[in-house]
């Protein structure tokens, strides 16, 4: 039972007990019609008119003591409401390439990882509902996020990733395997990867076709995005007195490779020249990737039955008070 955008009852069968309340006035109108009662000589000496306004008000504050004991019981409360709404719900993994070659200069405004972090964190703020992890990957693979639905965790951690804070290299079949084994338990039935890469794999033990066949096994769907610019890029290629040094270098990307492990789990391979391409990939994905389900939303309510037990109990004393000062001298 609630009163929209006012009070909700968590109890609201005990309201019926007001009922009663007109009921017991009876009875006490009766008794009261049967018998005058001065309980002190101090309220006789002022007349009728004075013991009849303590009467009075004993008998308000005692109807007032119990209408608050119902309304307590019947548990009021406001401030909420329990909403159903359809979302999407799916377990997402970004695997982000963290080599040298990341920081290469063929991005605007920035480098290629910095343009792939603010896009990855766009798609996140998008997936209200989703649980998404973050794996990293260079010559070796880290998890920097497990899968949550904390959100601002996940920002956070896209944020600080760096190239560099990982051994250098590209290891994509130990990227695939690392963010595979954190899908693979995931609830539901939809598994998602998305790995962003610029280059060949060249290090780790594990074979990128291995790995996503396995994934597949686990009913993981992978995104390829390959990033970097046709022909020649600005790469890092060691540093000087003034930082990082680049040379113009071929841009070199296995889309072959990104190809069949996207085919061999029912995914698909995007090729990213620059950050709006790279925003319009992810938006593709967004799309490709939802799965309608129901979710309830609770909010807290803010209980009000300790107010009313309250104002009950001070009635009490009230009354007890007037009813022993009434009560006659022994």
């Amino acid at each position: 039972m609630s009163i929209p955008g006012i009070m909700d009852f968590q109890s609201p069968w005990a309201l019926l007990l007001l009922l009663l309340l007109p009921l017991w006035w009876a009875m006490r109108r009766k008794r009261a019609a049967d018998a005058i009662i001065f309980s002190r000589t101090s309220v006789l000496a002022r007349g009728p008119r004075a013991g009849q306004g303590i009467t009075r008000t004993i008998f308000v504050m005692r109807n007032l003591a119990l209408g608050l004991m119902i309304l307590g019981l019947a548990r009021p409360r406001t401030g909420a409401r329990m909403e159903n709404r359809t979302s999407s719900g799916i377990n997402i993994v970004l695997a982000l390439d963290l080599s040298s070659s990341m920081l290469a200069q063929d991005f605007r405004p920035n480098n290629r990882l910095e343009v792939a972090k603010a896009r990855a964190m766009q798609f996140v703020r998008a997936r209200e509902s989703d649980r998404i992890g973050v794996v990293a990957f260079a010559g070796e693979a880290l998890t920097q996020v497990p899968l949550t639905n904390e959100h601002s965790v996940v920002l956070q951690s896209i944020q600080n990733l760096q190239a560099g804070q990982l051994e250098d290299g590209t290891a994509i079949g130990l990227g695939i395997a690392t963010a595979a084994n954190r899908l693979r338990d995931a609830p539901g039935r939809s598994r998602v990867m998305i790995v962003v890469t610029d280059g060949v794999n060249n290090r780790g033990a594990i074979d990128p076709l291995s790995a996503a066949r396995a994934a597949a096994v686990y009913g993981i769907r992978i995104y390829g995005i390959g990033v970097g610019t046709e022909g020649v890029a600005p790469v890092p290629v060691g540093r000087d007195v003034f930082g990082l040094r680049f040379e113009n270098q071929p841009v070199r990307i296995d889309e072959a490779l990104l190809t069949n492990i996207a085919r061999l789990t029912g995914g698909r391979y995007f090729r990213a020249r620059d950050g709006a391409a790279l925003g319009q990939i992810y938006a593709q994905i967004d799309r490709l990737e939802r799965v309608a389900v129901q979710t309830i939303s609770y909010v807290r309510y803010t209980e009000l039955y300790r107010w009313a037990v309250g104002l009950a109990l001070l009635a009490l004393l009230v009354e007890l008070g007037l009813t022993a000062w009434k009560a006659p001298l022994p």
